[in-house]
């Protein structure tokens, strides 16, 4: 008989792709597995599970808008209503696929269908991508049978007994020579290079940062690959001017040969990004986003940065300070080389292998 195993979250990539990874290696294992994925209405979920052929179902639920406005306001009063829906309908989801395991990877898609499943006996898994956990992995914890921690440092905000440290799934990638990543990418594999990473949709702080000090980087005789985002390419690309060291991008696509021929990176501080900086030892200047749920990608910078394993540079003083030090950096070897040796001694993970263990270990061994 095949495994039943429902996955749970979304709400953002660094949900979802780390739980196709755990999906994908369910597979590998199990080919006839069968496994539903159940995300939020209107979630980015729905759009991106289904092209790695997985099926999925949503509920109707959203979290509570922090930021005081008229529209949120009206959110905020949905929200009760989204609750109780949310529950009935994870019932209903839960009732019919009848799992024997469930697995949430975070986002509020995750609290109903677990909730729902850990009260009918189902064991529950958990997966925390940050140093800080997000409120709904904090709420489902102590049904919880396991709790799989990307980052060590959130250890002390769950039970030590059913926690264990697995690491973040990430993308898998199989790094190409610098001079072959150089060719593709359409830079020099002799000179150093900057990566700039903004996320799909860019980083706003981060543009404006690299577009106020962009003469200097032309200057120093440095490579920049700048991936702004879609949202802003069409606004950037005329204002930047036509040089061989400055690739301006709306997004990445080959991102093993972007990782292969950076020097340093520049770039947000989610979950799935540190475990990529983590698992490739990449050298790297973190500019966590504010704009998130209590400041957790402060925290997972910091879990970089007090190791000497990447350097951490504030939204609020990007504009000032994120290129000037960027080039401090590339330019000071002893201190390229400490941050390449602490990334370098930063614990590896096969994440998805090890999540896929305890999962099979507590349910099926």
């Amino acid at each position: 008989m095949s495994k039943k195993i429902i996955i749970s979250g979304g709400g953002t990539g660094g949900h979802i792709f780390p739980a196709v990874s755990i999906a994908n290696e369910i597979k590998k294992r199990e080919p006839d597995a069968d496994i539903l994925f159940v995300g939020a209405d209107g979630g980015m979920e729905l759009s991106v599970v289904p092209r790695y052929n997985y099926p999925i179902k949503s509920v109707w639920i959203s979290g509570i808008h922090r930021q005081i406005t008229v529209q949120n306001i009206i959110r905020n009063l949905l929200f009760p209503i989204k609750y109780i829906t949310s529950q009935l309908q994870a019932r209903k989801i839960v009732g019919q696929f009848k799992p024997e395991a469930v697995v949430g990877v975070g986002g509020f898609a995750s609290f109903p269908i677990g909730s729902v499943a850990a009260g009918r006996g189902v064991p529950l898994f958990i997966c925390e991508q940050n140093a800080f956990p997000g409120l709904v992995n904090r709420r489902l914890a102590p049904k919880a049978k396991k709790i799989l921690l990307g980052n060590e440092d959130a250890q002390k905000y769950f039970p030590k007994e059913k926690s264990v440290i697995t690491g973040n799934p990430i993308r898998s990638f199989d790094l190409p020579s610098r001079e072959a990543a150089a060719q593709t990418m359409g830079v020099s594999a002799g000179k150093k290079t900057i990566l700039s990473l903004g996320g799909s949709l860019g980083a706003l702080k981060i543009n404006q940062a690299i577009q106020a000090h962009l003469q200097e980087i032309i200057d120093a005789d440095v490579q920049l690959i700048w991936q702004c985002g879609k949202r802003y390419y069409d606004a950037l690309a005329p204002q930047v001017p036509e040089n061989p060291n400055v690739k301006l991008l709306p997004f990445i696509e080959d991102m093993a040969s972007a990782y292969s021929v950076a020097d340093l990176i520049i770039s947000r501080a989610g979950g799935s990004t540190i475990s990529e900086l983590i698992a490739l030892s990449k050298p790297a200047i973190l500019v966590p986003s504010p704009n998130v749920s209590e400041d957790h990608q402060t925290k997972n910078a910091l879990s970089l940065s007090e190791k000497d394993a990447a350097i951490l540079v504030k939204d609020v003083e990007a504009v000032e300070t994120l290129v000037p030090k960027t080039l401090e950096v590339l330019k000071d070897e002893a201190q390229l080389a400490l941050l390449q040796k602490g990334i370098e001694e930063m614990e590896k993970h096969n994440a998805a292998e090890e999540i896929v263990d305890e999962i099979f270990n507590a349910v099926y061994a």
